[in-house]
C-alpha cells in the first residue's frame, strides 16, 4: 500500500500545480507530453446527495482521487464532465441534472477527440457515478469513427475496491450496504473533501424495493455493482421506485453513520490502482509512442502519420478525418 496524505490539504482546479491541463500553457503541455502523455478524464454527475452533502459529491470524489495520481506521477488531470447521464430513478430530483445518453456519449467522444489532438493520446476516464453502463460507449464510437492508434481506459472506481465498500455482513467495514448519498459514499467524501460536507444536517433513509420479502437483494445489485447480483442496479425497470418519490431527501440509506476511518484503506486501494495503471501503459507505451497501428487500424498509414505529427508538426489535425466526432 503507497503512502498518501489523507484527506488531501485541498483541491487544485484553480491552481497553477501542474495538475490541470486547462490550467497548463501551451508550453507547458508541450512539455509535459515529452514527460508524460496520459491524463485522467473524471467523469462525474451533479445530482441531490441530501442535505450533509454536495450536488458535486461524484464530481469531486473523482477529482479528488485524479490530483494524487498526478502529483505522484506526473500525468494530467483534464478538468472534469460535471453533467452527467442517469438512471430513470433519478427523474425529477430538484437539483439533479440529467444529459441524455446520446447527448453525454457525444460529449465524452467530443473530449477524447479533443484531447487526443492536443497530444494526450492515453486517456483513463475514471467514472464517480453510476453512468457505467453509458462511458463505454463513447470509448468505442470514438475508435469507429476514427480508428487512429490510442490508449483509452474505462475505470470505474468502486469496481477496483468491491471489498472495501461492502457492509460487515459480507467482510466489509460498513454497517451498511453501499447504497446512495450513504454511509459508504459520505465517509468516501469525508476522506477526500471533508471540507464540503455536513454530517451534521445529513438525514438517513431506509432503503427498500417492490419485491417481497426483501427479496429485491438475491436479484438486485446496488451502488457500484460490487456485490456482482444478477442484475446490476441499473439494469431494471419497475422492481424499485422513482427516487423523487419514495427517497425525497436525496438520500439511500445512512450517512449519519459515515467515518472517514471506513474508507481511508479503500482510497488509497484506488490510488494505488491507479499509479500501477498509468505506470502499466507507459512502460508498454512510452511518451510519444502508440499501439502498433498496423494491429489496431486499417486506415492508410500516410493520412495516419499526418494525423499523429498533428499540425504543429507538419501535419494534419484530426478533425480532417471526420467532425464531429
Amino acid at each position: 500500500m503507497g503512502e498518501w496524505t489523507l484527506p488531501p490539504e485541498g483541491g487544485h482546479m484553480d491552481r497553477a500545480s501542474g495538475v490541470y491541463f486547462q490550467n497548463m500553457t501551451g508550453r507547458e503541455v508541450r512539455e509535459r507530453l515529452e514527460k508524460d502523455d496520459v491524463i485522467l478524464i473524471p467523469v462525474g454527475s451533479t445530482e441531490a446527495h441530501g442535505d450533509g452533502a454536495p450536488f458535486g459529491e461524484d464530481t469531486f470524489l473523482v477529482t479528488r482521487m485524479a490530483e494524487q495520481v498526478a502529483l505522484r506521477t506526473g500525468c494530467t488531470v483534464a478538468q472534469p464532465i460535471w453533467y452527467g447521464s442517469h438512471p430513470w430513478a433519478h427523474l425529477g430530483m430538484p437539483g439533479t441534472v440529467l444529459v441524455p445518453e446520446d447527448t453525454f456519449t457525444s460529449v465524452l467522444r467530443c473530449v477524447i477527440a479533443g484531447l487526443w489532438n492536443a497530444g494526450f493520446r492515453k486517456q483513463i476516464l475514471l467514472n464517480g457515478h453510476g453512468q457505467e453502463y453509458v462511458i463505454p460507449n463513447a470509448l468505442h464510437q470514438f475508435m469507429k469513427t476514427y480508428q487512429v492508434p490510442a490508449v483509452l481506459a474505462f475505470v470505474n472506481w468502486p469496481t477496483v475496491i468491491p471489498d472495501r465498500l461492502k457492509d460487515k455482513a459480507h467482510g466489509g467495514p460498513f454497517e451498511t450496504p453501499f447504497k446512495h448519498a450513504d454511509e459508504a459514499e459520505t465517509s468516501y467524501s469525508m476522506a477526500l473533501f471533508p471540507e464540503l460536507i455536513h454530517l451534521e444536517d445529513a438525514v438517513d433513509t431506509t432503503p427498500g424495493g417492490f419485491l417481497k420479502d426483501g427479496k429485491g437483494v438475491r436479484h438486485i445489485d446496488g451502488g457500484g455493482d460490487i456485490y456482482q447480483r444478477p442484475i446490476p442496479g441499473h439494469a431494471q425497470v419497475g422492481l424499485g421506485g422513482l427516487e423523487v418519490a419514495v427517497y425525497p431527501e436525496g438520500v439511500v440509506g445512512h450517512p449519519t453513520l459515515a467515518d472517514p476511518e471506513k474508507a481511508y484503506d479503500g482510497v488509497r486501494d484506488v490510488l494505488d490502482y491507479l499509479v500501477e495503471l498509468h505506470d502499466d501503459i507507459l512502460e508498454a507505451f512510452p511518451p510519444g509512442v502508440l499501439p502498433p497501428a498496423d494491429k489496431v487500424t486499417q486506415r492508410d498509414q500516410a493520412e495516419l502519420d499526418a494525423v499523429i505529427r498533428g499540425p504543429r508538426n507538419g501535419g494534419r489535425h484530426l478533425y480532417t478525418i471526420a467532425y464531429p466526432p
